[in-house]
């Protein structure tokens, strides 16, 4: 036993070993931080103040833009009001006059958060923050943080707090090209850094957690994000007793000005380098800080032709018709997103008529709803799970529904509570998936929507390209089916496109190629996925050919290609849209209605003289005429479809003449105009423009005559439930 005793005792290290150990390391570490202090000292100030500009490129190397001069002014500490001081501690570092230069806890701290997938954090004190923006630089190396590290303890014993909150104020960036709260109080409110008011630089010590995210003038589907940081900012104010509880309630939102844009990125050279340094960040190419370092030479996938095709189709179908006596014609805004459907990279965006003089981008702005466009990913979905309608048939371009206005939707028999309206409160009676597709008839795909699933509608959506967090789509729930989500252009072009592809999903990029000197830059790999069925992708285009053929989008023929697309209209008139796509090329073109002052969303009734701005007006023959040019010079190709099982065409079933007025009814003007029940030969000729005088616009009531989401998630009984599956198998016989 003994023998054991001492074998165990060699194994061991004795205390003396152990004590040896811990003291050599504990020595070590010292060491190191005394050489390093030792060596480490203080540099001259980096050259990030003289930032060098990126080149932006087009797919052929001629050169789109280049960024414009870095705009900063120092001032004095007594030039910053106090409360303005104490909103940047507030967000930034709310110990900073009590804490030492560096914080070796909040630095472990952050980068276990950071390793665990909890958030890019830096664990950096004000003082850290400011040798980096004003000594060092922002590439992201063990060696310039462990150089931070030394010259901020030495910088924190070498000058006074004030002086360091000082240079971390005239250092900082703000966004908008501005560097230093007073480049920043100018480039959002006009004025000094003296004149600026609490509320003001609570929101200026906000975006320095995330300057382009949080500035609401140029992504207005950001504010809450903003506003929350904003809050956070004032609540720590009041926590800290730098802000009493009253001043602090009665504050309100101060709004930013517009930004004045570099002469360098007007027309459209400015919509184009925002949509692609939001990419480079969104996908962690380059972060924010290093990008702004400058030296940069990025290639983009933008094809000066087809961009310049794309311009040129928006000048002459929509913006040469407006007129400023009009008041309407200066809401009209546009944007317009287009991918080659072969290899996804983004040829050609319209952001706007100047970024100098509309800031928000068109094209990736996510705030107005897309509505009938969404219909097809609704069909998508119903074909991809093999979904049945209530009565247990397959959901197939032949299945009948009832198109009647304002009917009542059911689940399993019992009512939901939801009952939208058609345009114009038109009735159909029994009408086909496929030709209430090209008649976009809101009471079958809200029960298609239904029958389906809000859940698995959603989940198709984002498989074939629409950003989870697209704003509105989760909250949608039985209104999904009717476009009341907000994605962008772009993300609509994503999702088309992998209708195109066959139902494989290749993500969209914007970057050919990146380098710096002699280095290039590594790009994220775009892995090809398989959103939905080839079956399902493949019919949803086949309707989506009858719409162009003989729907609501026919304009769209003009291109003289073989074409499958959608239109849409969002609540009220405030958005017109037409998505579609050749085997070639998708593209997605919307008219928008925003106030040029408030910035609020307007209806576009009376726009260019018409009463109403619907996708199959201007959007689809922006679509038709951009199509045809982009695409000159290469044969037409028709769509190879492999189609799911009872998609095959059949006969039409008419609407019943009590359900539905007649063809040679007069009927008010429709927001996507239906087709004649015999459909008239394609046209490859644009519409012609009226020669006379438009009529006056007819408004909608103000108030909606009924309800457009359900009361509830799809309730299990109702009062009129029953009955009304009874009525709805009655009429259609089953």
């Amino acid at each position: 036993m003994s023998g054991h005793r001492t074998v165990w005792r060699r194994a061991l290290p004795s205390w003396r070993t152990v004590l040896g150990t811990v003291l050599g390391f504990l020595l070590l570490v010292i060491g190191a931080l005394i050489a390093g202090y030792l060596l480490v000292d203080i540099p001259p100030a980096n050259s990030a103040a003289k930032a060098q500009s990126n080149v932006y490129l087009y797919s052929d190397g001629s050169e789109l833009a280049r960024d414009g001069d870095v705009n900063r002014q120092n001032v004095t500490l007594g030039q910053v009001p106090k409360s303005v001081q104490q909103a940047v501690l507030a967000a930034e570092d709310r110990d900073f006059y009590s804490e030492s230069a560096v914080d070796p806890a909040a630095m472990l701290r952050a980068a276990w958060n950071t390793l665990t997938g909890k958030g890019k954090q830096s664990g950096s004190t004000i003082t850290q923050q400011y040798v980096k923006n004003y000594y060092l630089g922002q590439e992201q190396t063990v060696t310039r943080k462990a150089k931070e590290f030394f010259i901020a303890v030495k910088l924190d014993r070498r000058v006074s707090k004030d002086n360091i909150l000082e240079g971390y104020l005239n250092s900082s960036y703000y966004g908008r090209n501005a560097y230093g709260i007073q480049a920043a109080a100018r480039a959002y409110y006009g004025i000094d850094s003296a004149d600026l008011t609490t509320a003001q630089g609570a929101y200026l010590a906000a975006l320095l957690n995330a300057p382009s995210v949080y500035d609401v003038a140029a992504h207005p589907a950001n504010t809450p994000r903003a506003l929350a940081r904003w809050n956070y900012v004032l609540d720590g104010m009041v926590k800290q007793k730098w802000l009493s509880p009253g001043a602090r309630a009665a504050m309100r939102f101060p709004v930013p000005r517009p930004a004045r844009t570099s002469p360098g990125l007007t027309g459209q050279r400015g919509y184009l380098v925002e949509a692609v340094k939001d990419y480079l960040t969104d996908h962690h190419i380059l972060d924010e800080d290093t990008l702004r370092a400058g030296g940069y030479r990025i290639t983009t996938t933008l094809n000066r032709r087809r961009q310049n095709a794309l311009v040129h189709a928006v000048d002459t179908r929509l913006m040469d018709r407006l007129d400023d006596s009009r008041t309407t014609d200066g809401y009209v805004r546009a944007g317009g997103a287009s991918i080659d459907v072969r290899t996804g990279r983004v040829v050609a965006l319209y952001g706007g008529i100047d970024y100098a003089k509309q800031y928000v981008n068109s094209a990736t702005r996510r705030d107005y709803q897309v509505g009938s466009t969404f219909k097809p990913l609704v069909f998508a979905s119903a074909v991809q799970h093999h979904a049945t309608t209530q009565d247990g048939d397959p959901i197939t371009p032949n299945t009948v529904y009832d198109g009647d206005n304002k009917r009542m939707t059911v689940d399993h028999g019992h009512a939901t509570g939801f009952a939208p309206a058609n345009e114009d409160d038109r009735s159909y009676g029994p009408i086909t998936v496929s030709e209430a597709t090209d008649k976009s008839v809101n009471a079958v795909y809200a029960q298609m929507g239904i029958d389906v699933g809000p859940d698995k509608v959603k989940d198709t959506a984002v498989d074939l390209g629409i950003p989870a967090d697209a704003p509105g789509l989760a909250a949608s729930r039985g209104a999904i089916a009717l476009g009341t989500a907000t994605p962008s252009v772009l993300d609509m072009t994503q999702a088309y496109t992998t209708l195109a592809r066959h139902g494989e999903r290749r993500p969209y990029t914007l970057i050919n190629k990146i380098t710096k000197g002699d280095e290039e830059i590594d790009l994220p790999d775009r892995e090809t996925t398989t959103a939905i069925p080839r079956e399902a992708a493949d019919t949803t285009t086949s309707i989506l050919r009858s719409v162009v053929d003989g729907g609501t989008g026919t304009a769209a023929q003009a291109a003289g290609r073989p074409a499958a697309g959608k239109t849409g209209t969002a609540e009220q008139d405030k958005a017109a849209w037409f998505a579609g796509y050749t085997p070639d090329l998708a593209t997605v073109v919307a008219v928008l209605g925003q106030h040029p002052e408030t910035a609020a969303q307007e209806p576009l009734y009376g726009a260019a003289g018409l009463d109403r701005v619907n996708g199959g007006d201007f959007p689809a023959q922006i679509w038709a005429d951009y199509t045809a040019a982009a695409l000159r010079g290469r044969p037409a190709r028709d769509f190879d479809l492999q189609l799911a099982d009872g998609a095959e065409p059949s006969p039409s079933v008419e609407p019943s003449d009590s359900e539905s007025p007649s063809p040679s009814d007069s009927a008010p003007p429709s927001l996507e105009p239906s087709a004649s029940p015999t459909r008239p030969a394609p046209t490859t000729t644009p519409p012609t423009p009226p020669t006379t005088g438009p009529p006056s616009p007819t408004f909608p009531t103000p108030t909606p005559p009924t309800t457009t989401e359900p009361t509830q998630d799809f309730p299990t009984g109702g009062p009129d439930g029953d009955a009304l599956s009874r009525r709805l198998r009655a009429r259609w016989g089953m």
